[in-house]
């Protein structure tokens, strides 16, 4: 796809750099950017060089929330329309919190409505301390209701309640109480800097199983269920080739294979994702 509201770059260690690119809008996304937003995703995520995913904006602002002409559209939809509109929101949203590979949003100026929801579903998130942020939806007579997962998993209910109902704006340090951003800078190329280069120097695989591993726990159940996913997911990645070569290289003392001189295991003959089963996963 060629995308009008995107940029899309990957650098020699693997570090992918999605941009929402409507400044003059202040980011603010239709169906277009939505669209655009999942399939940009969709390919990183099946990309081998795409190593660390950051999300972020041109211009003054992260993300204003919906578009004001797109809202407009659907005031005029009827339901069937309207629920098919909510269901591409939707699955933008779960594409990022599903995203294979760790993500990092950097998060300037405004994050509202379902641009907040874009920030909890990365991994990571850091803001500028200009930031700011607002679940405005009731004040339009809405609701969040695509993005209500997401925030509640981030903030807990109780903090939920009272800011998607209250509507009120909140800072960026308020934001970081709230565990909605992780750290507050005023630089956000070099906050993230020693984060992509951790990332960087960890097991894809690892990463990749480390993530589904956390969605598996979220509900925070210690059952049986729980017991013999967990146990069998640490026996089947200790066996696979990137678990044997991550314990070789600790004894050998030398590095792995995935750090590779670029970092970017698209480069490494060595490396082959391929070879990787894919992880257990809880079965609700």
């Amino acid at each position: 796809m060629d995308y009008q509201y995107l940029t899309l770059t990957t650098d020699s260690r693997g570090v992918s750099s999605l941009v929402m690119n409507r400044p003059q809008l202040a980011n603010a996304f239709d169906e277009m950017m939505i669209a655009e937003l999942i399939d940009a995703l969709e390919s990183l995520a099946r990309d081998p060089a795409c190593r660390v995913l950051l999300l972020k904006a041109n211009g003054k602002h992260f993300s204003a929330g919906a578009d004001l002409n797109w809202m407009r559209k659907q005031a005029a939809m009827d339901f069937d329309d309207n629920l098919k509109d909510a269901a591409e929101l939707a699955r933008l949203m779960a594409t990022l919190d599903q995203f294979p590979k760790p993500s990092l949003a950097l998060v300037q100026g405004a994050a509202f409505g379902g641009a907040l929801g874009l920030v909890c579903c990365c991994d990571i998130a850091i803001a500028t301390p200009k930031a700011s942020f607002c679940l405005s939806e009731v004040k339009l007579g809405l609701i969040p209701a695509v993005i209500s997962p997401y925030v509640r998993r981030a903030m807990g209910e109780r903090q939920a309640r009272r800011y998607m109902l209250t509507a009120e704006r909140f800072d960026a340090e308020a934001a970081k109480t709230l565990q909605l951003v992780h750290q507050v800078a005023d630089d956000l190329k070099a906050a993230a800097a020693p984060l992509i280069e951790s990332l960087l120097g960890n097991s894809p695989q690892a990463l990749n199983w480390c993530k589904q591993l956390i969605s598996d726990i979220r509900h925070g159940l210690i059952d049986e269920q729980t017991l013999a996913l967990t146990g069998e997911a640490i026996a089947r990645i200790r066996v696979s080739a990137e678990g044997q070569e991550g314990l070789n290289a600790f004894f050998e003392k030398r590095p792995p294979n995935w750090q590779g001189t670029s970092n970017n295991p698209a480069n490494n003959s060595s490396y082959n994702p391929g070879n990787s089963s894919n992880p257990p996963q809880r079965r609700d």
